[in-house]
């Protein structure tokens, strides 16, 4: 049945996968994605479809990356209300794993970040975070104001990062502080 869905929507969407295709970083989300979500398709547009079809998430994360162009097309897939991503430039591999009721709004994220549900990354007054590359936010963290979190970092679920995370560490507790190392 799934399969018979997947091809209806291949038809509907090679719109969208035309306007974000060549774009660099869609692609190592739409391959980290794939992986994650193990894609019976090896074809690039097929895990497109199957990913659309199946993970109201990914939708959100294309979205994302078709920028303006996104308001033409968000009738063909629907996205998922509850997640709302406000970020000026985020790398790729980009994961958001149930994102209900997430917001995401910082100055940058890097490549290969891991978002649960229940996060929020957001201002306090104008500051808003930067995020390094492969970072995993837990659910239910708050990242608040003008803080960095580095490059390598766990940021457990429940806590509350109101100050600079160096690299390579798990943090937790509120406020967050250093749980331990990671080699």
């Amino acid at each position: 049945m799934h399969k018979i869905l997947h091809l209806f929507n291949a038809l509907r969407l090679w719109i969208l996968f035309l306007l974000v295709r060549k774009n660099n970083r869609f692609k190592m989300d739409l391959k980290r994605w794939s992986d994650w979500k193990k894609s019976p398709y090896k074809n690039i547009y097929l895990s497109f479809v199957f990913l659309m079809s199946e993970y109201k998430e990914f939708r959100n994360v294309c979205y994302y990356r078709m920028g303006k162009k996104q308001y033409f097309c968000k009738w063909l897939c629907k996205p998922l209300d509850s997640l709302y991503i406000h970020c000026k430039d985020i790398g790729g591999g980009f994961l958001i794993q149930h994102g209900f009721a997430t917001i995401i709004n910082a100055n940058k994220i890097g490549e290969n970040a891991h978002i649960y549900q229940q996060v929020t990354i957001g201002y306090n007054g104008d500051k808003r975070p930067i995020i390094g590359d492969n970072v995993r936010i837990c659910c239910g963290a708050k990242v608040i104001g003008g803080v960095t979190i580095d490059n390598n970092v766990v940021v457990g679920a429940q806590a509350l990062v109101i100050k600079d995370v160096p690299s390579n560490v798990v943090v937790g507790g509120v406020p967050a502080k250093i749980l331990k190392s990671i080699d």
